[in-house]
């Protein structure tokens, strides 16, 4: 779906460089925090929609430096549009229509370059995963995202955590787990080859977050024919660390052993800020 900005609202300007639907999404959203245009279900859903417009322009080519100079402008025409015009309130009715029914969806996969998040919003009586891509190292597969504990559990790590699921194959369990991911404040970029394809930078311009915890993984966790797993758990900041990557850049799972060798899982950033924000819309 797209946000039903009105043309006339819109400074041509604005698609010169493809970044049309970015610019409307960003401008209603912005007149939304100032005039308090929708309920927050309408609101959660148009900044799910935001963030993807984001990714897919990012992914088509277009700059960092260019999106953020289209959602300043969008923002400038939002501060001078009066929250009173006419224009604005058909804009709200129209929009608030086409997102409306993004509440109602149940699950939605955000595609990527290279891999999928899965969002699934339906209420289980489970463990499950609200949000999850898979992986592997070796021969073992890897799960990564946000997992829901079961209803009731009473686990100390209880509601949406960040979450790697493992079922290693014929060796010892790790000791720890971590996250390694480009470091914005060293790499203001994301590091891009020669043929535009996003790699991880060099270490000293890394970042890693440490696992905070580790059990047994709950069976419905697991990859379609494991009987076992490990479940690591990583803090919350985590997450808002990958939400400002370029979602073609990949990001890593690493698995440390006591022999002192790693076990590494590929991972791509992808729409994983516009996937965390259609979670939570809540479960239906």
């Amino acid at each position: 779906m797209t946000a039903a900005v009105l043309m006339a609202t819109t400074p041509a300007a604005a698609f010169a460089d493809g970044t049309g639907t970015f610019y409307d999404r960003t401008f209603i959203l912005a007149a939304h925090e100032k005039c308090r245009l929708f309920l927050a279900p309408v609101a959660g859903a148009l900044s799910a929609a935001t963030l993807q417009s984001r990714g897919a322009a990012l992914r088509a080519g277009t700059t960092e430096a260019t999106l953020q100079a289209t959602a300043a402008r969008a923002r400038s025409r939002a501060r001078q549009v009066s929250c009173a015009n006419p224009e604005l309130a058909t804009v709200r009715d129209r929009v608030a229509d086409a997102f409306a029914g993004w509440q109602r969806i149940p699950r939605m996969d955000f595609i990527g370059d290279r891999a999928t998040w899965t969002a699934d919003r339906v209420r289980r009586e489970v463990a499950t995963w609200r949000l999850v891509q898979t992986s592997v190292t070796g021969a073992s597969p890897v799960r990564f995202g946000l997992s829901a504990a079961a209803p009731g559990s009473g686990t100390v790590f209880g509601g949406e955590t960040l979450s790697a699921v493992v079922s290693f194959v014929g060796r010892p369990r790790p000791y720890a787990t971590r996250i390694v991911m480009r470091d914005p404040t060293l790499a203001a970029r994301p590091w891009l080859t020669a043929s535009g394809r996003a790699v991880l930078p060099p270490e000293t311009a890394r970042q890693e977050v440490w696992s905070a915890g580790t059990a047994p993984a709950a069976a419905t966790l697991l990859m379609t024919g494991k009987t076992q797993g490990e479940t690591w758990y990583f803090p919350s900041t985590a997450g808002d660390r990958l939400s400002r990557l370029d979602p073609r850049e990949p990001f890593l799972i690493q698995f440390l052993f006591r022999d002192g060798s790693v076990a590494t899982a590929t991972f791509e950033a992808g729409d994983f800020a516009a996937a965390r924000a259609f979670v939570a819309l809540g479960t239906v």
